[in-house]
């Protein structure tokens, strides 16, 4: 279908598109929810941080300039409504991600990384233990490598492939996965291997929920998998022995499909409130399994987590509840407070909804971009992720991530990409995304790629976005359960206009507002 206007759009979109089942329309809640939206603006960076509704913010205004909240570690009677907003906004998470409190808690963090650096820094690593992760994480989770081979253990990323039959069907998970195993040189060789036997050390598997390079969702049944069949990822490795755990990373996954705990017991997962609702930031969670947060080994204590010390002897005494043991200091409770809005918003419209309607709108860009063409037939757009399947189906989230070529086969960089988007009032984001793996897997770079890229002089966020003919990132468009069909639109005519050369249009022409910007860098 060619899609060329939004009548074209609903004929196969409209049932996803725009909460035909919700209280309010997509049109009503842009006019009435985002007026900041009217001067034109096309925000397609919601996986980077989704925007706050208006009304959400009138919400939590009302509420702490109603409400008394005093310290939780008070004992005023503003302090007991301050704990009991705490305690709702604990449940709030736990039954965002269908978890019951009797197997799980809630911890409060400042972000879905101080989430994953506590499970590093805590872990009880050991010389037989093993961090394996997939090769698409965010640096965030590789960061925990760290602490994993300080302590001598091995690590090492996997890259998983879905298999697909001939029909086209995926089998099951059990039997579906290609794996290839990447080993991370150790830093501290074991000496005394038979210390303690490797069935009794504690390793940690991660994985994201969805890749925030790509959008490619994981399947939740690797949770299962790992917990029950681990030897069809690990085959016959002797890292497949001892006590697995399992993080989940679902501080993007989580904005439209969260995980549910009660079918993947993962042991952790970690989530951000700024990208599911836009305010507040620097709030995140780390949901953990009861019975795995006594085996974390904390050893830094601070107000808030013990039950008495002595300043000049050694001595100190923790508190035993799970919260009040990995909350250092005092909560961030108004901004624990204010999360409560911004799930009753998300409730109103539903997860579900949120998700067909952001997907509808990925699918109509992946779909035009694909269809674009130069005048030689040349095709402009590379698209990254697992394709392979309909690309009708839901397998990945609301992120199109992709490179532009000219006629010859050449790269448009990426930066010159998102400054002719930003002069066009439309704002993306382009690079790594701070997913290393991911990256180089989906741009073809090999290490030698990357170490000479670095070498040269090339490091996140810099201008050197082509280099040796090969791009060193990608652009990234994503939308947020406020997107609309005119905001995909607006990007698609913007590449048209600026970077699709025509039968009737001259290569300089087609470019000209390309040619009023420093084109890319060659290294």
């Amino acid at each position: 279908m060619d899609y060329g206007d939004k009548e074209d759009f609903f004929m196969e979109f409209g049932a996803d598109y725009g909460y035909p089942n919700g209280p309010k329309s997509i049109d009503e809640i842009r006019a009435t929810e985002f007026k900041r939206l009217e001067n034109g603006s096309v925000y397609l960076d919601h996986a980077g941080a989704t925007l706050y509704s208006e009304l959400q913010m009138e919400a939590i205004f009302k509420d702490l300039t109603t409400n008394v909240y005093g310290n939780p570690h008070s004992q005023s009677d503003f302090s007991t409504t301050t704990c009991d907003i705490v305690r709702e906004a604990r449940q709030q998470v736990l039954d965002y991600c269908n978890a019951s409190p009797e197997d799980y808690k809630c911890i409060f963090t400042s972000g879905a990384t101080a989430a994953l650096k506590l499970i590093g820094e805590t872990f009880p690593w050991s010389q037989q233990s093993c961090f394996m992760y997939t090769m698409e994480n965010h640096n965030s989770v590789l960061g925990i490598r760290e602490y994993a081979l300080s302590h001598g253990a091995a690590a090492f990323a996997i890259d998983i492939e879905e298999t697909v039959d001939h029909d086209g069907l995926s089998r099951s998970p059990e039997t579906s996965m290609n794996v290839s195993l990447h080993p991370v040189q150790r830093r501290n060789e074991p000496e005394f291997a038979e210390i303690e036997p490797a069935g009794n050390a504690y390793s940690l598997f991660a994985f994201p929920s969805e890749c925030n390079f790509s959008g490619s969702r994981f399947t939740l049944d690797l949770v299962n998998v790992m917990k029950k069949n681990r030897a069809r990822i690990l085959e016959n490795s002797p890292s497949s022995q001892g006590h697995w755990m399992v993080l989940v990373d679902a501080a993007k996954g989580s904005v439209t499909q969260p995980p549910d705990l009660s079918k993947y017991p993962a042991d952790f997962v970690v989530m951000s409130f700024y990208k599911i609702f836009g305010y507040p930031t620097g709030l995140g969670a780390l949901i953990i399994r009861n019975d795995v947060a006594k085996l974390l080994k904390k050893t830094y204590f601070s107000g808030g987590t013990v039950a008495a010390s002595i300043a000049d002897i050694d001595f100190v005494k923790r508190r035993q509840g799970v919260e009040e043991l990995f909350e250092d200091g005092t909560a961030s409770f108004l901004s624990i407070a204010s999360i409560h809005h911004g799930f009753n918003l998300i409730n109103s419209l539903t997860v579900s909804a949120i998700c067909r309607h952001t997907t509808s709108l990925a699918i109509y860009v992946r779909k035009m971009l694909l269809g674009l063409r130069h005048d030689n037939g040349a095709s402009i757009c590379k698209i990254y992720g697992r394709l392979s399947s309909k690309v009708s189906s839901h397998e990945s989230g609301p992120i199109v991530t992709f490179n532009l070529k000219r006629p010859d086969g050449s790269w448009f960089g990426y930066r010159e990409v998102e400054k002719l988007a930003s002069l066009s009032g439309i704002q993306l984001r382009t690079g790594c995304f701070c997913n290393p793996g991911a990256c180089a897997k989906y741009l073809g770079l090999s290490h030698l790629d990357l170490l000479s890229n670095i070498e040269g002089g090339h490091v996140c966020w810099d201008d050197n976005d082509i280099i040796r003919g090969k791009p060193t990132g990608a652009v990234r468009i994503s939308f947020g359960y406020m997107s609309t069909y005119e905001d995909a639109k607006k990007f698609i005519d913007f590449v048209k206009s600026s970077f699709v050369l025509l039968p009737n249009k001259t290569a300089n022409g087609n470019l000209l507002i390309a040619s009023s910007i420093p084109l890319s860098k060659e290294g």
